[in-house]
């Protein structure tokens, strides 16, 4: 069943990744599958808590840079066909059965996905439609959006993590906002980074950055890395200013986000302190 939840989270950030590089309809409809799966992950993960098993997030690199979506699409319905052959390695036959038939009418509607070239999402270009960005809002722009989509995908898991081993309402609470939270982060920065065509899947995490002993420690930590995210915003939004008001506004809201984020963890504090 391991490689069973390998396969799973793998498939989940096939699909969350091949959304960013639509430029059609088709980039929301890749979004509510990649939501599935990503349901599936926690369903399976769910049951290795109840029986007491111990897992890790682990993954192996997931290759994405193709000229076609069409590739990516039949590599999407090719790890399904991979994971349906392990179904059978999970203990719990709901789940086996409500993912099989999640992937029965997944595979159809993948199928009927039109093809585009994405090849624009990995040129290195670094440019953004309409906007002419001086080489210093591009240097900045780019180390933001490679930094910060891994530190996204970062919390997802983290909060998840955490979410999947509490049994407190009023920090689970908390922790799915963070998670819808940072889901819409990610998400934001990842369609940037395809139209600036630096597209790349974030690297696997380190087991010890979401297995952690003391919850009080990491959220006091988690609200310094809140109130640094703040200080890159506001940098960043400075530095494009002069180059995008879109951009220059985008980041200001980003910014203040923070502050919700912040607001939340320090209550989660306030509750276990």
């Amino acid at each position: 069943m391991h490689d069973l939840f390998r396969e799973v989270h793998e498939l989940f950030l096939a699909t969350q990744f091949t959304g960013f590089m639509s430029k059609t309809t088709t980039r929301q409809d890749l979004y509510e599958f990649s939501n599935i799966f990503f349901k599936h992950f926690t369903w399976l993960e769910n049951d290795f808590i109840k029986r007491g098993e111990e897992y890790n997030y682990s993954v192996n690199q997931v290759p994405i840079r193709v000229d076609r979506l069409s590739i990516m699409i039949n590599n999407i319905i090719s790890r399904i066909e991979s994971i349906e052959n392990k179904l059978d390695s999970c203990k719990d036959r709901d789940i086996a059965f409500r993912m099989q038939s999640d992937f029965n009418y997944i595979k159809l509607a993948l199928k009927n996905i039109p093809d585009e070239d994405v090849s624009s999402c990995f040129d290195t270009k670094r440019e953004y439609p309409n906007v002419n960005l001086t080489d210093e809002a591009r240097d900045a722009l780019t180390l933001f959006l490679f930094e910060e989509s891994y530190k996204e995908y970062e919390l997802i898991m983290v909060y998840n993590y955490s979410k999947a081993n509490s049994n407190d309402a009023f920090l689970n609470r908390i922790f799915q906002i963070l998670i819808d939270e940072s889901f819409f982060h990610l998400r934001s920065f990842g369609q940037i980074m395809a139209d600036m065509g630096i597209l790349a899947v974030p690297r696997s995490l380190m087991e010890e950055i979401y297995k952690f002993d003391d919850l009080k420690q990491f959220l006091k930590d988690g609200i310094q890395e809140e109130i640094g995210a703040k200080e890159e915003c506001k940098r960043l939004a400075e530095a494009v200013s002069s180059s995008s008001e879109y951009f220059a506004s985008f980041f200001t809201f980003i910014n203040n986000q923070e502050n919700y984020h912040i607001a939340l963890m320090k209550e989660a504090l306030e509750h276990i302190s």
